[in-house]
């Protein structure tokens, strides 16, 4: 019994203790954050501002480019999401399951862009960019963001891959079932958790690309951070925490819908 007391005891102590990291981490910076954007001249140590204004925001929101900049990138990270999707899904298979071949090679080629930096990438296709008329058009930024975020795609979902094994594929394949039955029935359920850590991190990923975006973009291609980084060179620190505010709410945003389309996915799943 008492060792029962103590086992609980540590529990309670380490969930108390990963509670009050996650406020001082997250909750503590957000709430600052907010309040360092509708505040005036706070300054450290005083614990609340003195004087509250909306002159950060209604700065923000006399932008023309705004609601332009948010709706682009907003498009151009859910693009980048589904193209991960499609073509990390398959590359982790056979890395995981198969083996053929110059696999290493493959494999380092794929996973190259992390130890390279995109920009470096990103100049060199800029050429081939215009030469096939992608460069300063969304689609064009839209493959470029492929670059930083495809080799994490692929890292996440082969792990997802070698989690599940292909016992229960194959188990499924004696049984008849054909290919898309066996990924929709099979497969699916058992990677969902796995697609929704690859939607995050690809968005994240996306939401944040500057360089990359300013490259090829060639400045016609106005995303919210091409749009931020201006203000951050500005002295006003309530523009700049309520444009942080903006690209926080953004991910938080595409949190819900994937939560969503998670829950409509497997109710779609246990039908079939």
């Amino acid at each position: 019994m008492r060792l029962f007391l103590k086992r609980l005891g540590k529990r309670e102590l380490a969930t108390s203790f990963v509670f009050i990291l996650f406020i001082i981490l997250f909750i503590i910076p957000f709430v600052t954050i907010g309040m360092k954007s509708v505040s005036v001249g706070w300054r450290w140590p005083a614990l609340l501002p003195n004087e509250l204004s909306l002159d950060a925001w209604r700065s923000i929101m006399k932008d023309p480019s705004l609601i332009e900049s948010i709706v682009t990138t907003f498009k151009i990270a859910l693009l980048v999401v589904i193209l991960n999707i499609f073509l990390a899904i398959p590359a982790a298979k056979a890395l995981s399951h198969y083996t053929f071949k110059g696999k290493s090679i493959i494999e380092g080629l794929l996973l190259s862009p992390i130890l390279i930096p995109g920009i470096l990438l990103a100049m060199g296709l800029q050429i081939t960019m215009i030469q096939f008329g992608l460069a300063d058009k969304m689609i064009g930024v839209v493959i470029v963001h492929l670059i930083p975020t495809l080799p994490y795609a692929i890292r996440v979902m082969r792990a997802g891959y070698e989690r599940m094994g292909s016992s229960l594929n194959e188990q499924a394949s004696v049984l008849g079932a054909g290919p898309f039955t066996r990924f929709l029935t099979v497969a699916l359920p058992l990677l969902l958790p796995s697609i929704r850590s690859l939607m995050l991190l690809t968005f994240v990923i996306s939401l944040g690309q500057y360089a990359l975006t300013a490259i090829i973009g060639g400045g016609t291609v106005i995303t919210l951070p091409l749009l931020y980084y201006p203000y951050f060179s500005s002295s006003n620190e309530a523009v700049i925490a309520g444009f942080s505010i903006l690209f926080a709410l953004l991910p938080l945003l595409f949190i819900g819908l994937v939560e969503v389309m998670m829950r409509l996915v497997i109710r779609a799943v246990n039908r079939v």
